[in-house]
């Protein structure tokens, strides 16, 4: 019979091991995640918090991927569709959906829409391939699983850094 854990106790241990792995601690220092077709590999370092995506408000007169405000304890934070920021399809709102706050490091609060979350991973678990010609440079790293699957490495300096990410406004 599988052992039960409470919601509190996995939320202690998942923040353990996302803290242990940003400092350096533990083997997994990758967070993956699910945004529209593509699997993205996060550094637990730039990586804020992950929560159960809340009620958005929407804001008027921005480009279809920002998705809107979240307030997320006191603090407004916008939030961004990553799917379609990519140019994918909008991110279905449902249970599994996520909201992956990465700007808290770098003095901004943004926050990116995902439509699930895959875990935590070990870099030594993916092999690079060739970097995408033309890409964004936040997107443009590439590596493979054992499976075969491609994986996409955000850099959330560089994504906090692009002009077309911090133009909202159409």
């Amino acid at each position: 019979m599988a052992r039960k854990t409470s919601l509190r106790d996995f939320q202690e241990y998942l923040a353990g091991r996302l803290l242990g792995a940003a400092q350096g601690r533990g083997a997994s220092s990758l967070l993956g995640v699910r945004s529209g077709d593509e699997n993205w590999l996060v550094d637990l370092a730039d990586g804020g918090e992950i929560i159960p995506a809340p009620r958005l408000t929407p804001v008027p007169l921005t480009r279809p991927w920002f998705a809107g405000i979240a307030n997320i304890r006191g603090s407004l934070h916008a939030v961004v569709d990553f799917s379609m920021f990519c140019g994918g399809a909008p991110t279905p709102h449902n249970s599994n959906t996520r909201l992956l706050l990465v700007g808290s490091k770098h003095g901004s609060n943004a926050a990116l829409l995902v439509t699930r979350m895959l875990g935590l991973r070990s870099p030594d678990d993916f092999a690079p391939v060739p970097r995408e010609a033309g890409g964004p440079a936040w997107g443009a790293a590439r590596f493979e699983d054992a499976q075969g699957g491609v994986w996409r490495k955000l850099s959330v300096r560089d994504l906090l850094g692009d002009d077309d990410f911090m133009n909202i406004g159409v």
